[in-house]
């Protein structure tokens, strides 16, 4: 079985990837139990393909094994695609969850709901040793509330509703949200490239 570090330390996105992966004979293990010393991976992409690629890379030279990395965020219209991959620290560098989205409300709090139009994306990125890469991207499109609704999720989820849908990500139960989410389209599209590599998966 083929192992695969994460560069990611959230367990819960780990796991997510992992039920992907195990089809292909592929184990994922967190960085640390892979040797990679506690050193963060500066963020400095533009866009979210350049943020992941650039995590997998740094993690895959510390560690020398198949990597794998997720970035994404949430990309409002009308604001030009903010906070896009300043998701994470929309309101500053020690910005938290509740700081990210009242700085969000508040920039949408004029814009009528029909305008307030985005999107969740996703990349996740694999990289090989020998400079092989696979690149997957996955979206949901939605609107976002000026109010949050629902205990469930993290960040952005309880101000964005899915399509087709009239609760929050933050309304859904995980399992639910994860057959939808934007890392689970992302996922999908990841099943998809490792399966043309290997025909007889």
């Amino acid at each position: 079985m083929s192992i695969i570090v994460a560069a990611s330390k959230n367990q819960h996105k780990i796991k997510e990837i992992e039920a992907i992966t195990s089809q292909f004979g592929m184990e994922i293990i967190p960085r640390d139990k892979a040797g990679v010393p506690d050193v963060e991976i500066e963020e400095d992409g533009t866009t979210f393909e350049e943020n992941s690629y650039k995590k997998a890379l740094g993690i895959m030279k510390l560690c020398g094994k198949i990597t794998i990395a997720d970035d994404s965020g949430l990309e409002v219209d009308c604001l030009d695609g903010a906070p896009g991959v300043y998701s994470a620290r929309f309101a500053g560098e020690d910005g938290n969850d509740q700081a990210n989205n009242d700085k969000l409300k508040a920039l949408l709090k004029e814009v009528p709901y029909e305008q307030r139009t985005g999107r969740f994306v996703s990349v996740i990125t694999m990289v090989w040793p020998d400079g092989k890469r696979l690149v997957a991207r996955g979206e949901v499109e939605g609107h976002i509330l000026l109010e949050e609704k629902g205990p469930n999720g993290f960040g952005y989820d309880p101000l964005f509703v899915p399509l087709g849908y009239d609760i929050t990500f933050g309304q859904f139960e995980p399992e639910e949200k994860n057959k939808i989410s934007h890392r689970a389209n992302a996922l999908k599209e990841l099943k998809r490239q490792l399966e043309e590599q290997q025909p007889d998966a």
